[in-house]
């Protein structure tokens, strides 16, 4: 044995145990861990380079998490049969890991890293997201990297009333709320989650209970750099300093970058003036400068912004748009904007806007999910666009990145909560949120629109959902902070804290928190949700000036769906062999038709942009699911003929024999003549025998023609 593996493991109560090991896998990586809980197992890596390139003056850190559909024992799909890209939900996780790691390593820390988390077992019940952070975070732990952890990230949830951590997946069906909480010993650093209309009170409590089995984890990971010896980290030099040059450039520029700050002159306007500040003390450089000299200016000169900016807000409650902290932008909205959608809004809060809209699908236009944890399909779909144009740049456009997957999923998350369900939303719903202009918040504008163009759309919502992007300004030295409703996109880049809230008149239906500093006291979570509850409740007012409840009916040009239900029998009959049927009912009718079988019944969606359409695919599914009673008339046509009679098809797909002498009240020594393949007739069902045989008759239909007396 050529390794010296050594392990910790965290009670977690109720006989569940996490096991975090090194020294076995994985040993040329700078750290390597892996974290068991049950079956499932997760490998985390990290590497970082030993020097920074030059002229970073960031943190390139890249966090990839991926799920290996060996660790469920399938083989992926597609062509190459191999794991691709990342999927949304990987890439979900992958921020959830990021936004807790890249604050706690130190501002000055510039060599490329990258973590890397592969769910290589997995247990179908134990969800492997909430291991995840608590993996990346180990695996630094065990290396030389500097890092101001450890972390971990765990999953709360309230089911039945009681908190738990990382409850199965099988409980979170009960779940009235559920948040991923990652922090330090001491601090809270990130939030995100979904809850059920709860109060604010209710949310700090479950984030208190989830930052005590943190801190927890945190202890073991310190426990298990010990024991591996790997406690001191590297030494190192990303960036040089001219203390010289900084006093002179703050000197130079300060004031003038204050008063810019001050004027609430509009986002591009004031970024031109910073521009123009930052050119004309770079002339007093020289002509030629050096690379470190500029590097230098440019970093300086952020400081001198980041300064000027939080100052003004803490010394004299002004912000960079000329509000107060607890002001919202002005805000405009409209609806039914696009005249061919299904619904559709437009939503303006300062300088940012959503356009949405709603499109009503059939059951076909379901997302069909195949993830190594979960099959299935999702009726409800919700695309987030931020094209460069709604921040005044060129770029190429190269798709959805994971800032827009996140953004994304934030909304479609806080929307879930109010759709109608079951037999109330027969449809499959995707809305598409454009962002025309972008200077803070756009998840929660894309909310508000799509609040809007869902109720345009006539979908029947619980309730209207808002939201809001909260902000924090602190001074650790004097203990000054202020929270800011609605925040810009400057505030939201020098500021301290982004927090967004969305929820109902009722409560929270969910957040994405994420903080920059150490020692946020719960006061000021709290004081941050009560004015996130007046900010969102102020924008819900707005938004129902627009719109205030769903409209009583779609569109007149909006699809209908009729569904029903048949005997489980008839699901075959319907589909026909090889889908012939039911091809043939779509195409003939032009509607979309649908079948499956939920509890021992066929149940039948009939989709399509018209009345006639609906009713003509409607009467033919019911005529082949009818069942035949005895003593009814039907009009059949002859399916075959026999010499003992014929063959009726009294209904699609039931043939019953109409023997020869049930024809006519005269006696027929032969078929010939009597009937050609194709006629209809009209006859009446006797009897159905014991093997299901029908038995036809014409000449009881016929009046019986009189005898002759003797």
């Amino acid at each position: 044995m050529n390794y010296n593996e050594v392990k910790t493991t965290i009670d977690m109560g109720g006989g569940r145990q996490i096991e975090i090991s090194t020294g076995k896998l994985a040993k040329q990586a700078d750290g390597a861990v892996v974290v068991k809980q049950g079956n499932t197992m997760l490998l985390a890596t990290v590497v970082s380079a030993q020097e920074a390139k030059a002229g970073v003056d960031f943190l390139p850190l890249t966090v990839d998490y991926q799920e290996k559909y060996a660790a469920t024992g399938r083989v992926p799909g597609g062509f190459l049969r191999r794991e691709g890209r990342l999927s949304d939900h990987e890439i979900l996780i992958c921020r959830l890991i990021d936004r807790a790691l890249r604050p706690l390593f130190p501002d000055d820390y510039h060599a490329e890293t990258q973590v890397m988390i592969s769910l290589i077992s997995a247990d179908k019940d134990i969800m492997p997201d909430a291991l995840a952070g608590l993996a990346a975070s180990a695996a630094i732990a065990v290396s030389d990297i500097p890092f101001n952890g450890p972390i971990s990230e765990v999953r709360v949830a309230k089911i039945d009333g009681k908190l738990v951590i990382n409850p199965l997946l099988s409980e979170l069906e009960r779940a009235t709320l559920e948040f991923i909480v990652a922090g330090s010993a001491g601090d809270i650093g990130m939030v995100e989650g979904e809850a059920k209309e709860i109060s604010e009170a209710e949310m700090v409590e479950a984030i208190e209970f989830a930052h005590k089995a943190i801190q927890e984890q945190v202890a073991a990971q310190v426990k298990l750099a010990e024991l591996a010896g790997k406690t001191t980290k590297r030494e190192y030099n990303h960036e040089p300093s001219n203390p010289e040059l900084r006093e002179q450039i703050f000197a130079a520029t300060y004031d003038k970058v204050y008063a810019v700050a001050k004027s609430a002159s509009a986002k591009h306007d004031r970024s031109e003036e910073f521009s123009q500040i930052a050119a004309e003390f770079a002339l007093t450089l020289g002509e030629e400068i050096d690379e470190e000299t500029a590097f230098l200016f440019k970093k300086y000169f952020h400081d001198v912004q980041y300064d000027a900016v939080r100052n003004l807000v803490l010394d004299e409650g002004i912000r960079l748009d000329g509000r107060d902290a607890r002001t919202v932008r002005p805000i405009w909205s409209e609806v039914d904007y696009l005249p061919a959608a299904h619904g559709s809004a437009v939503f303006t809060r300062g300088e940012t806007q959503s356009l949405t809209s709603v499109t009503l699908g059939a059951k076909d236009d379901e997302q069909l999910v195949d993830g190594v944890l979960f099959r299935g399909y999702n009726k409800f779909i919700l695309h987030y666009n931020f094209p460069s144009f709604s921040t005044g740049e060129a770029r190429p456009n190269r798709g959805p990145g994971r800032r827009e997957v996140g953004h994304g999923n934030l909304a479609m998350r806080s929307l879930k909560q109010v759709l109608p369900t079951g037999d109330e939303n027969p449809y499959t719903i995707r809305i598409v949120s454009d962002i025309l202009e972008s200077n803070g918040s756009s998840s929660m504008a894309t909310v508000c629109a799509g609040a809007l163009a869902l109720m345009d759309a006539g979908v029947k919502i619980k309730s209207p959902v808002s939201g809001i992007a909260m902000g924090l300004i602190t001074d650790e030295k004097t203990g000054k902070y202020a929270i800011l409703s609605d925040i810009l996109g400057d505030e939201d880049h020098l500021g301290d804290m982004d927090f967004k809230v969305t929820g109902t008149e009722k409560g929270i239906v969910a957040c994405q928190m994420d903080l920059k500093i150490n020692g946020l006291k719960w006061e000021v979570l709290s004081q941050a949700l009560e004015q996130a509850k007046e900010a969102r409740l102020h924008i819900l007012n707005e938004m129902k000036k627009t719109l205030a409840e769903p409209r009583a009916d779609y569109k007149p040009h909006a699809p209908r769906i009729v569904s029903f239900t048949i005997d489980k029998e008839f699901i075959g009959a319907v589909i026909g062999p090889g889908g012939k049927i039911i091809q043939e009912m779509q195409r003939e009718t032009g509607a979309t038709i649908a079948i499956e079988e939920v509890d021992n019944k066929g149940v039948v969606q009939v989709f399509a942009d018209d009345k006639a359409s609906i009713d003509d695919a409607v009467r033919r599914i019911k005529a082949i699911a009818a069942k035949p009673e005895v003593g009814e008339i039907y009009e059949g046509k002859v399916k075959s003929i026999m010499p003992f009679g014929a063959f009726i098809e009294i209904i699609p797909g039931k043939d019953g024999l109409l023997h020869i002498s049930e024809i006519d009240w005269k006696r027929f020594e032969t078929m010939d003549g009597i009937f050609n393949v194709g006629d209809m007739v009209t006859v009446k069902l006797l009897d159905i025998d014991k093997q299901g045989k029908l038995k036809l008759s014409r000449k009881v239909l016929i009046p019986r023609p009189e005898t002759k007396e003797a």
